[in-house]
């Protein structure tokens, strides 16, 4: 008897809101430099439209490690989008294949803005491992990135 394994589509979604001006989130989420100081140095990035760009992180099996990127939707000061895609079919825990996408809305509230990351399209069981470990990082992340937009603040480089 063939036995279908279930499958369903999951996301992570976090929820934050930063003291500060919509625009100096904005700034924090589309510059490569900064980006590099929160989440991990990406080769290629602008936030344009079509623009294709990788991060790259530890490899695992067959996959080399590359995280393939590509920029879905840019609404300045709104909403930032990307494709999320890597690892290898042959990986089954870490390193398996993922096709997500990353997606960060901003909205201003009286407390300063509104962050709502939602990195959707896991796969589960399949991406089991990545949604775990990416559920937990994401949440350093979004930490990293309020600590990095403070020290710009603070230095006076965010106008």
């Amino acid at each position: 008897m063939n036995k279908a394994i279930a499958t369903e589509t999951q996301a992570i979604v976090i929820d934050d809101v930063f003291p500060h001006p919509v625009e100096v989130i904005w700034k924090a989420l589309t510059s490569g430099a900064l980006m590099s100081r929160w989440l991990m140095e990406p080769t290629g990035f602008e936030p344009v439209v079509g623009n294709r760009f990788t991060f790259q992180t530890t490899p695992a099996g067959a996959w080399d490690g590359t995280i393939h990127c590509e920029v879905l939707e840019v609404v300045a000061n709104e909403r930032l989008s990307y494709a999320w895609k890597g690892g290898h079919d042959s990986n089954e825990d870490y390193g398996s294949r993922l096709e997500t996408v990353v997606t960060f809305t901003l909205a201003q509230v009286a407390e300063g803005t509104r962050l709502r990351l939602i990195h959707s399209g896991f796969m589960l069981p399949k991406n089991d491992s990545a949604y775990r470990n990416m559920s937990e990082g994401w949440k350093k992340v979004v930490r990293r990135l309020d600590t990095v937009i403070a020290d710009e603040v603070s230095s006076r480089k965010f106008h």
